[in-house]
């Protein structure tokens, strides 16, 4: 609907009035409140204020904009003439969907309103707006008559340091910060004593003084100096950032500087690279069948860029007592994972050729990454974990002709699964020749050998066993059933009697002796619920119990099936799991790399010669335990108590342990503060808040009684003439 052009003009001028209103009452607030912030918090807090105010002023402006709406001019225009009948609201709707009577009304309205000399504008807030001016014009008094009042050397205020009375100030401050060329970090500069740098970064100072002094050095904590150079107007000085460290200025001839606190400065220590290894996955891989090449991925990750990276293989060859080591070194270059990265990003890709490394049965191939970075001049350089891919063995045949005079130490639960797949491959064979009850009774008892053999590998994984009846009831099925058994068959049970007819450690309902009382191991056993079993813990790796945990969940599958009379379909789960342990009796030999023997050179000169000096007494080489932190303890009480502390002990047992506490710097910069300014009460209770992680735990120790007061004393005393009479 297109509107008249009369109320297209109303509209507007009343939105225009609204915003009027808005900037004359918000907007002078608004510049005294960034006024004030600046004074009170510097540039950097009023640009925060104008953002929020400039954003309040805006929101408030168009929601009086879009609140110039037909609804509202309708209601105004009906407020200012009462001669529009309160039928403004026609003025905004379309005249075709309009009742004749409604048409006509709509022309009166029009004719009356054409006439008149309606102005639905609102009015200029008198009040409003004079207390909003009158509030920013407080706010600008304030903070014309604000002055900054100094409360000691806090380390929040850039000018804590000032001293009273006159002082040098600095006029111009330039610190070039030059990075190693390695790190590709561009040089920058900095207008600020305090910075953070690469480790190794050349820094430059550019100072000017007003007024000149005759001399200036950089005073820095560890006690080395850096005298400046006078340059025309500038003093300079050039120094290698070997590692962090606190400093200040020092004149002579003029005033002490205005800002005379410590300055830090901030090595930034290259980390040593970071490597991943994507493939294999596994620490020991077995070699597959007709597998010729050995992919290995790599990836390297380090905070300035990856230098050179080699791939260390080492063969081992041979068993027990007799292995030999050939080592090999592999130079790599990778790829960059990501454009942006660049160096600082890459991955490594090689195929290992077996076949040209002499790969043989029993052998075993150990492969690990060595990655560095490009520091200088030493590089720092991060090896990988060691992966093996392993060809296992044959199977040992050293007693074959002697079994009746060797026997196998293997465990029966090691090496039965193998007959339950011979079971299973014979009761298939004869299924034409059976029928179907004692077909299902054998693939039954065939499951529920399975079941107990999976109870004994479970055994080893600290999982629950089946209770003692559950365990008869089983061993009675097996040998129900053991009639319809080939002769393998027979001979497996009979071997694995001693195996599978151990009771069952959570028998809860076998009969048990008397227990000792007191023994803390009988009662446990009366009493408990073992979970676990001890050697369980420490029998096997977690690589090797994840290999178990697999077999046993082929195992499951495969006495499902056979209990419910299918052993084709156990058949595959039963050759994984002997797969599985197959797996578990090859894992016995571990890589370790070998570490070179350093002992100090001896003296040939004094050989035989009975010379004993410089030889230390072994009777006394042990010495007692000493707790040297007297120092900060005794500082923080001191702090605590308002007592004056020994500043000398505190900062030498600082500076000794510099290298080894979390930021030893920042408790000198305090320790520092509180030193030079005994006034400053912030400045002890931040040293306090600091120190408090560096105290010494103290020992355990029982509380003394405290001596009872008044009331006490008069319960005491009413209490005893009742013990005697109760005696």
């Amino acid at each position: 609907m297109t509107l008249d052009p009369q109320l297209h003009r109303l509209r507007r001028a009343a939105a225009r009035r609204r915003l009027a209103i808005v900037a004359a009452g918000a907007l002078p607030l608004a510049v005294a409140t960034v006024a004030l912030a600046a004074r009170l918090a510097g540039t950097s807090a009023a640009i925060v204020v104008a953002a929020v105010a400039l954003a309040v002023v805006v929101a408030i402006a168009w929601r009086a904009w879009r609140g110039v709406d037909d609804a509202w001019l309708a209601r105004r225009l009906d407020a200012a003439e009462p001669q529009l009948d309160d039928s403004s609201a026609l003025l905004f709707r379309d005249a075709a969907a309009l009742s004749a009577l409604q048409r006509l009304q709509r022309e009166r309205v029009l004719s009356r309103l054409a006439a008149s000399a309606a102005d639905p504008r609102p009015a200029w807030p008198r009040s409003p707006l004079l207390a909003s001016a009158a509030l920013a014009i407080v706010l600008l008094l304030a903070t014309l008559a604000w002055r900054p009042q100094g409360t000691g050397r806090d380390a929040a205020q850039p000018e804590a340091g000032a001293r009273s009375g006159d002082a040098t100030a600095l006029a111009q401050v330039r610190l070039d910060i030059e990075a190693p060329a390695y790190t590709g970090v561009a040089p920058r500069a900095e207008a600020a004593l305090d910075a953070k740098a690469p480790e190794g970064s050349r820094l430059r100072w550019s100072l000017r003084f007003d007024p000149q002094p005759q001399a200036a050095a950089l005073a820095f904590h560890d006690g080395s100096r850096l005298a400046l150079v006078r340059d025309g107007a500038d003093w300079r000085g050039e120094r290698v950032l070997a590692a962090s460290s606190l400093y200040r200025i020092e004149l002579q001839g003029a005033p002490p500087p205005a800002d005379d606190r410590l300055h830090r400065l901030d090595a930034i220590v290259d980390r040593a690279p970071e490597v991943r290894v994507l493939e294999p996955e596994k620490t020991l891989t077995l070699l597959e069948a007709r597998q010729d090449v050995w992919n290995l991925v790599f990836e390297a990750e380090d905070d300035y860029g990856i230098g050179s990276a080699e791939l260390q293989v080492t063969l081992a060859q041979g068993g027990g007592e007799n292995v030999t080591f050939k080592e090999q070194t592999i130079a790599l270059q990778g790829e960059a994972v990501d454009a942006d990265a660049g160096a600082r990003h890459r991955r490594f890709r090689h195929g290992l050729d077996l076949a040209a490394l002499g790969i043989a049965q029993g052998d075993d191939v150990i492969v690990r990454l060595v990655v560095g970075d490009n520091r200088q001049p030493t590089p720092n350089t991060t090896r990988s974990a060691s992966f093996i891919l392993r060809w296992p063995a044959e199977a040992s045949s050293d007693s074959a002709g002697l079994e009746g005079i060797v026997q196998k130490t293997m465990p029966a639960y090691f090496r039965s699964q193998r007959q339950i797949i011979i079971d299973s491959e014979a009761l298939l064979a004869e299924r034409g020749k059976l029928d179907d009850d004692t077909f299902l009774s054998r693939s039954d008892a065939i499951g529920v050998d399975q079941k107990i053999l999976r109870l004994r590998y479970g055994q080893f994984l600290g999982e629950e066993s089946e209770t003692h009846a559950q365990h008869a009831q089983a061993e009675e099925q097996a040998a129900a059933s053991a009639d319809g058994h080939d002769e393998s068959h027979d001979e497996h049970a009979g071997g694995d009697e001693h195996a599978h007819g151990a009771a069952d450690p959570h028998a809860h309902g076998a009969p048990q002796a008397p227990a000792k009382f007191g023994a803390e191991g009988n009662t446990l056993a009366e009493y408990g619920h073992v979970h676990d079993i001890a050697e369980a813990a420490t029998l096997l790796d977690p690589e090797t119990k994840g290999i178990l945990k697999s077999a046993l969940a082929e195992m499951w599958q495969a006495e499902l099936h056979l209990r419910q009379g299918r052993p084709d379909e156990a058949l595959p789960y039963e050759h994984r799991a002997l797969e599985f342990i197959k797996q578990v009796q090859q894992s016995t030999r571990i890589y370790l790399a070998r570490v070179g023997l350093e002992l100090p050179p001896p003296d040939e000169a004094r050989r035989l010669s009975g010379e004993r000096k410089g030889v230390e007494d072994r009777v006394g080489s042990l010495a007692a335990a000493t707790v040297d932190d007297a120092a900060i303890a005794s500082l923080w009480r001191a702090l605590s108590a308002g007592g004056e502390p020994d500043w000398d002990a505190s900062v030498a047992w600082l500076r000794e342990r510099e290298a080894s506490l979390p930021d030893a710097l920042g408790v000198l910069a305090a320790i520092d503060r509180a030193r030079r300014d005994p006034a400053c009460a912030s400045c002890r209770a931040s040293l306090r808040d600091q120190l408090w992680p560096l105290l010494p735990v103290p020992a355990t120790a029982g509380a003394p009684r405290a001596a009872p007061d008044a009331a006490g004393r008069a319960y005491l005393d009413a209490l005893r003439p009742e013990a005697g009479a109760t005696r």
